[in-house]
């Protein structure tokens, strides 16, 4: 049974997420991605209390991707260290789950 999942990473403009999210879609590692933002993010960097206003790229995909997924977006992303993080998707509509195994598939795999 197909594992799915949710990846998330969020970067510094609209239009570096935009960059990452044709770079992911393109190349079918996720069926669809939505681009959120601008949201305020709180962290710490290198000792600092940082606040910054990002946008956040959400990618529809299924587990067996997701280590290609994510060197994808590391090779595109602008962060030393990007979030990327994956939330399993427990339940989803059938018709919807097929379309994003549909989608991934066209990549000769």
């Amino acid at each position: 049974m197909q594992e799915f999942i949710l990846v998330q990473t969020s970067t510094d403009s609209k239009e570096a997420a935009q960059k990452i999210a044709d770079a992911i879609v393109r190349n079918r590692l996720a069926a669809c991605c939505w681009v959120s933002g601008p949201i305020t993010s709180t962290y710490w960097w290198k000792g600092n209390l940082e606040n910054a206003q990002e946008w956040v790229c959400s990618f529809k995909t299924h587990r067996g991707l997701y280590d290609e997924l994510e060197q994808a977006i590391k090779a595109v992303h602008s962060y030393e260290v990007p979030e990327i993080v994956a939330t399993p998707i427990v339940a989803g509509s059938q018709s919807f789950l097929d379309w994003i195994v549909e989608e991934t598939t066209e990549r000769g795999d």
